[in-house]
């Protein structure tokens, strides 16, 4: 079992950035494969990208390819997200997941309790 905490949430101005980060406990990070999905109010879980447990090869929605990076630290058990040129519409909470594998459709096994990202126009 893994335990996923996501920071780095806040406000900030459309064509700006954000870096989320999430920690993961246990030592077994390395073999999780590791995802960021988000939901917007009203809306349906979207998903955002994911990355292989050793980051060889990333994933990502078609809404943020080009603006987002996932990427992974597993000497410090954590997932990142940068994010880059925000749109007032990639306002949501976003949350960190993990699974034991890359799946066809990302499901995932575990999640944190989300991190609130808004983006002002």
């Amino acid at each position: 079992q893994v335990q996923l905490v996501e920071s780095g949430g806040g406000l900030v101005q459309a064509g700006g950035s954000l870096r989320l980060s999430c920690a993961a406990s246990g030592r077994t990070f390395s073999s999780y494969a590791m995802g960021w999905f988000r939901q917007a109010p009203g809306k349906e879980r979207e998903f955002v990208a994911a990355i292989s447990p050793r980051g060889g090869r990333t994933y990502y929605g078609d809404s943020v390819k080009g603006r987002f990076t996932i990427s992974r630290d597993n000497a410090k058990n954590t997932v990142y997200l940068q994010m880059n040129s925000l749109k007032p519409e990639d306002t949501a909470v976003y949350y960190c997941a993990a699974a034991d594998k890359i799946r066809a459709d990302y499901g995932m096994d575990y999640w944190g309790k989300g991190t609130l990202v808004t983006v002002s126009s």
